[in-house]
Order: structure tokens, then C-alpha cells, then sequence
């Protein structure tokens, strides 16, 4: 009778030693540190193996919060001990148990029966559909019956191809539901953040089309449907009967989200352009996402979730050292980017510790994955905004710097321009000299007695070395319009004098030709006006030289007429028209430089193309207007209207000293010496052989240091002096010269190769007697030398007496 009593209390004992007891005013009990725990390796215990004495000393308290037992092939068995003891006397009363984890599989709850075993109570899990679930919650939640001061024993099986992991908790009804609210508006707040950005993102992405925001879009997406699909959001409203997607869609999502994410930040970062191996990383990631994706759909749960997992911790360290990469290399989006996902690893981290056992089972920890995400979205939303804000200032960085370079380019340009002008007219300055060695040696062949062929060979060179200077002084001249070197010159002239010139110098290019010249000049214009006649001839020539170069057959005509008066003004009108090739008349680019009719390589006319250039500047440099009219096939016609003044009163047009003119001679040649102070070899040699050729005594020196040296001892009777020289050039030259006993009145005669510019003026201005433009030609060098040396008498230069 002892021992049958004393192994009844040691049975009741041993019962109540490990029940968790609890009164009516209990509200929430977590049960994770309260149940035992047994490990099915092979998993195929049934409930009543499970219930026998053998196994029940198998069973381990657990020591943590939250039973987290990972990828586990393994069954879990739960058991669980409730005593229900009332401090004040009432019926029976209904608990709530609910297991706070929905993705998993299978879930069985075995209650006692009438027969003193165990019996199946409910079966459901994420493997089944919804409605197989007791209360349709998208955690697990079974309704207890508690007996008052009665230990009730009740298992739980689990058994999942993911992680299993049992948050256990026993509610009373009415705490249960006074907890769902503050759930339901934190999930609510998550999931509406996930929805605002990606509808917000999607009108960005529509406005702007930056491929960022799309990838961004997709990621949302992916990992809001993620936590769908954890949180059994998903199998409650948008799956509920398709277990298969409600486990495949974990693993899917994830490696959607992996794919798009590193895709977000490749675009986002710029990694390919700072961080190439971080850039060929997240590519790698990529094709792990797609391949994880498709593993979902094709294999085991167990396999596509494990890898998943794996994907998604890797994915999670990159992007965020992605990050770190692109704020340590100065791209200011990488904050918000870095804070973003600050924000979701704190989030994981501490869901991941609540797990683990680490910390409370409490809401803030059981929604700190959730709390994370909505916080990382909405920052690297406003790392997108950040990005476009980032773009804006870039773009109007760009844009100062664009016109910035832009002004620099335009004043290189500029500069270029100028430095090529000059470049050309320093060009055709040197070209004319040794051009003046070349035309000046063919004049001097002319004086020696030649055979015919050796005749006609050197009449040809001379053409084309005349036809060579007249190109060179073309783009001299076309380059001191340009620089702006030129300007009107007011002096009196001939117009008569002007045309008839004209008439000599084209009427004979045009019979060669075959063509007719006719000058049609009114007879009631007066001969003397005042005005710029060089640079008016020199319009008219290019015009001229035009009309017959374009002429085959017919002829070219030069009017010259007035378009009216006024007091002591005359608009002269001057015309030129041929019966040559014509052009079509909306050629707008007929007056720009270097411009041709035909360009070709095998076009029928040659020339520069910019005599219609000069001709339309020297016109607009003179006040006056040139216009033209023309036809293909029927000729054209160029008018230049031009303003001339009638003379008060006789005007010295020169500021040259005036030339002798006439008279008889009272030297010869033979009894003067000619000093050549010129640097170049060969226009010294040439010179001198006119000279030679003429009858004077020559004497040289190659700058004008020597020339003032020589004039020291000897006497000369003319310089020829040349204005660019090295040591001392011509102007300084003459005037030291000047300064020199007895050269007071030498005839000092400049040769300059400026033949259009302001250094005939500066020749006059320092001294000089009287210039001779290069290639010096040799009737021009003897008239020059017989009016100023041999219809003069001797003077005295130097020291030493006249001859």
C-alpha cells in the first residue's frame, strides 16, 4: 500500500515539474524556454514512439527564447506542459498557441485523448492550403481548452525543407486581438512604403527614362513580394491555394531581387567606370540570381532555399561594400546608398539576434527586418532623388564648363585665325623676295643675246614668275584686309588716267584670247578727283581679271558712268560685264574666301578663289557698294557703286618729297656709285646685275650697321636700301643715315615688299627719297635712278669728295 501511494505522488510530481502554470489574468506567455525539445533524426516516430517512456527522456529543456534549429533534415518534436491553476474558481477556458513562423512546411498538433494517449488535433503548414489552417491567421494559431488546476501535455511536430524555427506563444483571446491592430498598421506602413516608391519610382522612371529608376522598380518589386511571401501574407491573400508557389516563390524572389538589386547598382554607382571588379562581382551575382531563380522552379525547395540564403548574405556584403567603394571614390549618391543599406543590414542584424536567441522576443525585434527594408527603400528613394539633384548640378557644371571651353576655343580660334593671317602675310612678304631674285634675273636675260628657243624659254618663266607675284600680292593683300592693316587713302588722280591703264593693261590678255574690250567712260565726268585710286583699281582689276578668265567668246565691257551729284560729292558707278559662263544667281557664297564655282580636282578654271573676296572688302573700305548680276550661260554683270569728292584745291597727295621729273641729264651712269644695303644674297646679286647691266659703280653691304660705316669713308650718290634687315632695318637706317655729314639730301631709295601696306608711308616718314615695290623691275629701277641720280648734280655723302 506505501509503495503503490508513493509512486502515484511520484508520478503527479514528476508531471508537474516541468508545467508552465498560469492564472486567469495571464495575458501572453512566450513558451520558448518552457518546452522540450526532441530531435527526430530519421523522422518517422510516430506519436504514440513519441509519447512512450523510451523517448520521453530523450526530450531536453530549451534553454532559449526561440527554438532555431536552421536547415534541419530532421523532424522536431515539441512538448509542451500547461497548467491552467485559477486563483479564483472558474470553468474551462480557451487559450490561443500560436507558432509565429509561416514558412513552415508541415505542422501537426497532437492533444490527449479519452483513451489516456494522443491524437492528431490539427495538421497544417505552408505545404498545405490555407484553409487547412484552424484560425485563418497568417501565423499558426490553435485554440487550447484548459481544464482549471489540470496539467495538460501537448506535442507539436515540425518538419520543413527550409529553417525551422518556432516562436512560441500562448495568448489569452482578447490580448490576442488587442494585438493584431498595432501589427497590422506596422505591416501596413511597410508594405504602403514599398508600394509609394515603387509607384512613385515609376512615374520618375516614365518622366526621365533613366534605366536606374527601372532597376530600382524590379528590386522593390522582388523584395516586397519576398516579404509578402515570408511574412504569409502571400498564401493568405494572393496564393492561398498553390502551396507549391508559396514554397518556390521564397527562393524565386530572392534571386529576382538579387538580379535586379546588383543590376540597381551597377547603374546607380557607376561601378563598371571606379570599381571594375566590384562591377564584374555584382555581374557574377547577377547570373547566380538568375540561376537561383530557375533552380526554384525546377528543384527541390530544400536546394533553391539553401542557395538562396547563401546568395542573399553575399549579395547583402557586396552592394554594400559597392557602396563604400563609390563614397570613398567621391560620389556623393553613395551616402543615401550606404545609409540604405545600413539600414536593412541593422534591421537583419537584429531579427537575426531575436532569432538566435540573442534578444527579446518583442515586436520591435520581430519586425526589425521588415522596419529595415521600408527604411532602406525610402532612402535610397531619396538616393535617386539625391542622384537627380547630383545630375542637375553636373549638368549645369558641364554646361559653365562647355561655355567656358567653348569661349577659350573661340578665342583660340580667334587667335588661330590671327596667327594664320599673319603666317600668311609673313609668307607672301618672303616669298617676294626671292620671287624679286627670280623675276629680276629673267629681266636681265632679256639684255643678252639669246637664240629663239632659249627666247621663248625665258618669256615663259617670266609670265609665270609675274603670274606667281601677282598670286603672292593676292594673299598679301587678302591678309592686310583681314588684320585690318589697310585703309582709304584721300588723294588726287586721273579717272581718265585710271581707266585708260585699265584698258592697257586687260585690252591685251583679252585679244589673246580672242575677245573684244571695250571702255564705254562718259565724257561729262571730270578727269580730276579726289580719292583712293590704287585700291579702286585694284577692285576693278580683280573684276576685270575675272570676266576674261570666265569669257570664251564675245567680249567684256567696262562702263564707267556717274549716279548723280552732290555739291562737291560723285557717286561713280563702274560696271563690268562679259558674255562668259555665267552663274546661278542664289550663289551666296560668291564673295567668300577661297571659294570656287567648281571646286573639283579637274576643274576647268584655276586661281585662287578669292579675288572677288578682295575685290568686295576694298570696296566696302572705299564707302561703296558692289553688287552683281548673272545668268548660267548668259555672262554676268558686276556693278561697284563708289563715292569720289571733286578737289577745292590743288592737295599734296604724297607725303613724299616730289620727283624730279625730266630735264637734262647732268651725269652719266658711269660716273655714279649705287650703295645696295640689302641681307638677302641673291636679291643683292640681282640688283647689282641691273646696275652692272645699267653702267653704275656698285658698292654693298649687308645691313645698315656697314652701309653707315661705308658711308663714313666713302661718297656714294644713291642708297638702294631694303627695309627689313636684320641689325638695324632700313627705317632706322636712314634715319641715322640722315644724321651723317653731307647725306642730308642723298637720294636714299626704300625697296619694301609691302607694296599695299602703311611701309611706303613709314619709308617717307623716316627719310627716304622715294620707294621701289618688290620684285624690282628693271625699266622701273633706271627710270627711278635717271630722275633722282642723273637729272640731279652731284652732292657730297661721306667724308670724302664728290666724284
Amino acid at each position: 500500500m506505501y509503495r503503490l501511494l508513493l509512486l502515484i505522488v511520484s508520478l503527479v510530481f514528476s508531471s508537474l515539474v516541468g508545467a508552465v502554470t498560469f492564472d486567469e489574468h495571464m495575458r501572453t506567455l512566450p513558451l520558448g524556454q518552457s518546452m522540450y525539445v526532441f530531435e527526430d533524426v530519421r523522422g518517422d516516430a510516430s506519436i504514440d514512439d513519441i509519447a512512450s517512456p523510451a523517448v520521453q527522456g530523450s526530450f531536453r529543456l530549451h534553454d532559449k527564447p526561440v527554438l532555431n534549429a536552421g536547415y534541419s533534415r530532421s523532424v522536431f518534436w515539441l512538448r509542451l506542459d500547461l497548467h491552467y491553476l485559477p486563483r479564483q474558481a472558474q470553468g474551462d477556458r480557451n487559450w490561443l498557441l500560436e507558432l509565429a513562423y509561416p514558412p513552415l512546411d508541415h505542422l501537426e498538433l497532437y492533444l490527449p485523448d479519452e483513451a489516456g494517449g494522443f491524437a492528431l488535433a490539427q495538421r497544417t503548414g505552408d505545404s498545405l492550403p490555407f484553409v487547412t489552417r484552424q484560425i485563418r491567421q497568417h501565423n499558426y494559431l490553435f485554440e487550447l481548452n484548459l481544464e482549471p488546476n489540470q496539467n495538460k501535455r501537448i506535442y507539436l511536430r515540425l518538419e520543413s525543407q527550409g529553417s525551422i524555427q518556432a516562436p512560441l506563444t500562448l495568448w489569452a483571446p482578447n490580448a490576442y486581438l488587442e494585438e493584431q491592430p498595432a501589427r497590422i498598421y506596422v505591416l501596413g506602413i511597410i508594405y504602403g512604403v514599398l508600394l509609394v516608391m515603387l509607384v512613385y519610382n515609376l512615374f520618375i522612371f516614365l518622366s526621365v527614362r533613366d534605366t536606374s529608376y527601372l532597376y530600382y522598380i524590379l528590386y522593390i518589386a522582388s523584395f516586397g513580394l519576398y516579404q509578402v511571401s515570408v511574412n504569409g501574407a502571400g498564401i493568405e491573400y494572393f496564393w492561398p491555394n498553390n502551396p507549391w508557389w508559396a514554397n518556390a516563390a521564397t527562393p524565386f524572389l530572392i534571386g529576382s531581387a538579387a538580379l535586379f538589386g546588383c543590376q540597381f547598382a551597377r547603374s546607380f554607382l557607376h561601378t563598371g567606370e571606379h570599381s571594375p571588379w566590384v562591377d564584374r562581382l555584382l555581374l557574377l551575382l547577377m547570373a547566380c540570381g538568375a540561376v537561383v531563380m530557375i533552380l526554384a522552379l525546377s528543384v527541390s525547395y530544400a536546394t533553391a532555399l539553401r542557395l538562396a540564403t547563401y546568395l542573399a548574405l553575399l549579395f547583402t556584403v557586396v552592394i554594400f561594400a559597392a557602396g563604400v567603394l563609390a563614397w570613398l571614390r567621391g560620389m556623393r549618391v553613395a551616402r543615401y546608398f550606404i545609409f540604405a543599406w545600413t539600414a536593412f543590414l541593422i534591421g537583419g542584424i537584429v531579427n537575426t539576434l531575436m532569432v538566435l536567441g540573442y534578444l527579446p522576443n518583442v515586436f520591435l525585434t520581430m519586425y526589425a527586418s521588415q522596419i529595415g527594408s521600408a527604411l532602406e527603400v525610402g532612402l535610397l528613394s531619396l538616393a535617386l532623388a539625391d542622384r537627380i539633384n547630383a545630375m542637375k548640378e553636373e549638368r549645369t557644371r558641364i554646361l559653365q564648363e562647355a561655355g567656358r571651353k567653348l569661349e577659350t576655343l573661340n578665342q583660340e580660334l580667334a587667335d588661330s585665325n590671327r596667327f594664320k593671317d599673319e603666317f600668311l602675310a609673313t609668307v607672301t612678304h618672303e616669298l617676294r623676295t626671292p620671287m624679286n631674285g627670280v623675276i629680276g634675273s629673267l629681266e636681265l636675260m632679256q639684255t643678252v643675246k639669246m637664240d629663239i628657243e632659249l627666247e621663248q624659254y625665258q618669256k615663259t618663266a617670266a609670265a609665270s614668275a609675274r603670274d606667281m607675284m601677282r598670286m603672292v600680292n593676292d594673299i598679301l593683300a587678302l591678309t592686310e584686309l583681314q588684320a585690318g592693316k589697310l585703309y582709304p587713302r584721300r588723294e588726287t588722280f586721273s579717272l581718265r588716267g585710271l581707266f585708260d591703264g585699265l584698258r592697257a593693261q586687260y585690252a591685251a590678255r583679252a585679244e589673246d584670247k580672242g575677245l573684244t574690250f571695250a571702255l564705254e567712260l562718259d565724257d561729262n565726268l571730270p578727269d580730276t578727283l579726289e580719292g583712293d585710286a590704287a585700291k579702286l583699281a585694284q577692285a576693278l582689276g580683280y573684276l576685270l581679271d575675272n570676266a576674261i578668265k570666265f569669257t570664251s567668246q564675245g567680249g567684256v565691257t567696262l562702263q564707267v558712268g556717274r549716279v548723280g551729284s552732290v555739291g562737291s560729292n560723285l557717286p561713280l558707278s563702274v560696271v563690268v560685264s562679259d558674255t562668259g559662263i555665267g552663274f546661278a544667281p542664289g550663289d551666296g557664297d560668291l564673295y567668300q574666301r577661297f571659294h570656287q564655282l567648281d571646286g573639283s580636282m579637274t576643274r576647268k578654271y584655276g586661281g585662287l578663289g578669292i579675288g572677288l573676296a578682295i575685290s568686295r572688302q576694298l570696296v566696302d573700305l572705299l564707302g561703296g557698294v558692289l553688287s552683281h548680276e548673272s545668268q548660267p550661260g548668259q555672262g554676268s554683270r558686276f556693278r561697284l557703286d563708289v563715292p569720289l569728292t571733286l578737289p577745292l584745291q590743288p592737295q599734296v597727295s604724297d607725303v613724299r618729297p616730289a620727283r624730279p621729273q625730266g630735264g637734262a641729264l647732268q651725269r652719266q651712269a658711269q660716273q655714279c656709285t649705287v650703295l645696295i644695303v640689302e641681307d638677302n644674297a641673291i636679291n643683292q646679286l640681282v640688283t647689282r646685275g641691273m646696275l652692272l647691266k645699267l653702267g653704275y659703280r656698285v658698292r654693298t653691304a649687308d645691313n645698315g650697321a656697314e652701309a653707315l660705316e661705308l658711308l663714313r669713308g666713302e661718297t656714294v650718290d644713291a642708297v638702294l636700301l631694303d627695309c627689313q634687315m636684320p641689325v638695324m632695318d632700313g627705317f632706322a637706317t636712314c634715319r641715322a643715315l640722315r644724321a651723317l655729314p653731307g647725306c642730308a639730301e642723298l637720294p636714299v631709295l626704300a625697296i619694301t615688299a609691302h607694296s599695299h601696306s602703311g611701309d611706303r608711308e613709314r619709308c617717307l616718314a623716316a627719310g627716304m627719297s622715294d620707294y621701289l615695290a618688290k620684285p624690282v623691275k628693271f625699266d622701273e629701277l633706271r627710270v627711278l635712278l635717271h630722275d633722282w641720280v642723273l637729272c640731279r648734280p652731284a652732292t657730297v655723302s661721306g667724308g670724302a669728295a664728290p666724284v
